[in-house]
């Protein structure tokens, strides 16, 4: 696993069940809004600073809220509304020259399936669905929204740490 880990040059995640915990509360006034964590933030910049690995969003949703997020944490491909993740993950490699290998994804569903297998190195939430669980080379102890992102950033960061 830590010779997977050591590849990665890009870390794509969906966002409902990673980054949140996948709640979504409406009020009278139908606003929505998503509860993220710190922490999974910090991961992000992390990555970034220390290894200079940036982070993706590939996500079904296209709520403001996950924009906003995305501009704070200075992430730039943010893929919104996206039904059909592989197109995009084939276009981000073709894009930034890299090859699925050196890729990562954490995703928490069954949409996320096809680009777990097609990352390099799969990672998903402690409570991701049990198909997903089943996939990836690496379940978090976290849950999703609780810090799952950060774990994952961690992982990356520490296998670097030997280089």
């Amino acid at each position: 696993m830590n010779e997977r880990v050591q590849r990665i040059k890009f870390v794509l995640t969906d966002c409902d069940g990673v980054l949140t915990d996948a709640g979504v509360y409406y009020s009278s006034q139908g606003e929505e809004m998503k509860r993220f964590s710190i922490r999974d933030g910090m991961g992000v910049e992390r990555l970034l600073k220390l290894i200079d690995v940036p982070t993706g969003i590939i996500t079904g949703e296209t709520s403001g809220s996950v924009v906003r997020r995305a501009e704070k944490l200075k992430i730039k491909e943010l893929h919104l509304g996206i039904k059909d993740k592989p197109p995009v993950f084939e276009d981000i490699l073709q894009r930034h020259n890299l090859k699925a290998e050196e890729v990562a994804y954490i995703g928490d569903d069954v949409n996320d399936l096809e680009v777990l297998r097609m990352a390099g190195f799969a990672a998903c939430p402690a409570d991701a669905l049990p198909a997903v669980r089943n996939c990836v080379h690496y379940v978090c102890k976290s849950p999703g929204g609780h810090g799952a992102f950060r774990e994952l950033a961690e992982l990356i960061i520490d296998s670097r740490s030997g280089e």
